[in-house]
């Protein structure tokens, strides 16, 4: 997929662990996980807001468009 999730690189540079921002937004350990991986196909709204407020960044930061060979959409 050509949308990267920048995740892990911002938890280094905030020295904050999974664990730590899991309570601050709210979001489980295990859907950040799916989120920090790249393996997740959706994000809502309401956590990007809440990531980047606790992150301190903008929801650009946490994602990127990176060009390559077009995927197939899955229904």
């Amino acid at each position: 997929m050509p949308i990267r999730v920048n995740l892990d690189r911002i938890l280094l540079e905030r020295r904050m662990s999974l664990t730590e921002l899991s309570d601050r937004v709210g979001v489980t350990i295990a859907n950040l996980s799916i989120l920090k991986t790249g393996k997740a196909r959706a994000v809502r709204f309401s956590t990007l807001d809440a990531l980047c407020r606790e992150l301190g960044c903008q929801p650009g930061d946490l994602v990127e468009y990176e060009a390559g060979p077009p995927s197939a959409v899955e229904d």
